[in-house]
């Protein structure tokens, strides 16, 4: 889809045709139980608080707080504990209109912003945590260095890439390399990956971005507060980009790590990115755990889902509230063609 097109259907998600759309679709929802809507939010902040960090995964307070009193008004937001519950006792169901919120990566602002709105509204939170990361502020995800290095460069020239010479000179070109950086990283396999990424930030130049993942003390604080605290692999690796053993692995220790700082941890985990296959899937199975959380769209028919493959509805700085309230009905699949 070219940009041209894509910008027009921002555009419309935003109209008031609909936004008049969504509250017709809403008032013939049949509110049936046991449909499970599944939240994901990486980061809640202002773009200006933390200028170094990859900005495209970043929701602002005010349009966070806009979604959450959304949800309290018009819909069931549930617990970790709750689903968990549901999932252990074939008896139980979901209420009608659930929804749990999750938010991938344990970013600070987590704390700082999200959480906040989340209490005051009382939407019941869970946080997928990267174990290797917290108290290591010289760890890093790779897309927020591959961001900074682009964003602080002093080159102007090519950069010569696998992919191809990828200019420098404006800040349009720049943004248009990290998102070919971007994708070209994804299809590697990891290790080779981060060690191209260590390359491309020398031959950038580049300065490291900030810290940003919320150390163990905070995180503790946070479980004691109420929110529910789940695997997100140690070092976030693509699991589908490491072999079937290395993802059993950042699963498991992952979980191990947080029941050793927090004091205990749910069995439910997070693909990093999404990346999933068979053999990922089966390890966690073997692994013992639960529930499974992928990046893939959609709502999840809870007697039949596939519970190691819940799929999710990413929010992001372009989601208004009109494309959150469709994407949360099941009739969304037949307007998605126009927002797309």
């Amino acid at each position: 889809m070219s940009q041209a097109v894509k910008r027009l259907a921002r555009s419309l998600a935003g109209s008031s045709a609909v936004a008049g759309l969504a509250s017709l679709l809403e008032r013939a929802d049949r509110r049936q139980a046991n449909l499970l809507r599944i939240l994901t939010y990486h980061r809640v902040d202002y773009a200006q608080s933390r200028p170094s960090l990859y900005p495209r995964v970043t929701v602002t307070p005010d349009a966070f707080a806009e979604q959450m009193r959304f949800l309290t008004q018009h819909y069931h937001p549930i617990s970790l504990p709750e689903l968990l519950e549901a999932a252990e006792n074939s008896s139980l169901s979901l209420p009608p209109r659930a929804v749990l919120v999750t938010f991938d990566d344990a970013y600070c602002d987590f704390a700082e912003q999200a959480w906040p709105i989340m209490q005051r509204e009382r939407v019941p939170a869970t946080l997928f945590v990267p174990t290797a990361f917290p108290d290591h502020p010289d760890r890093f995800f790779w897309w927020d260095r591959l961001y900074q290095a682009l964003r602080t460069t002093p080159r102007r020239d090519v950069l010569n890439t696998p992919v191809v010479g990828l200019p420098l000179e404006t800040a349009e070109q720049r943004e248009q390399a990290l998102l070919k950086l971007r994708d070209y990283v994804k299809t590697r396999p990891h290790a080779e990956a981060m060690l191209w990424i260590e390359e491309v930030c020398d031959d950038l130049q580049a300065l490291p971005p900030e810290a940003a993942v919320l150390g163990w003390d905070a995180l503790r604080q946070l479980a004691g507060e109420g929110v529910a605290l789940g695997a997100h692999s140690r070092t976030h690796p693509l699991m589908n980009r490491i072999s079937a053993e290395e993802a059993r692995a950042e699963a498991r220790d992952s979980l191990q790590d947080l029941q050793a700082q927090i004091g205990s941890a749910p069995p439910i985990f997070a693909y990093p990115s999404g990346g999933i296959n068979d053999q990922v899937v089966e390890g966690l199975a073997q692994e013992g755990f639960a529930l499974a959380f992928t990046t893939g769209r959609g709502l999840n028919e809870w007697e039949t889902a596939d519970r190691l493959r819940l799929g999710r509805i990413n929010v992001g700085p372009r989601t208004n509230l009109t494309t959150v309230r469709l994407q949360l009905l099941p009739q969304y699949r037949y307007v998605s063609g126009m927002l797309s």
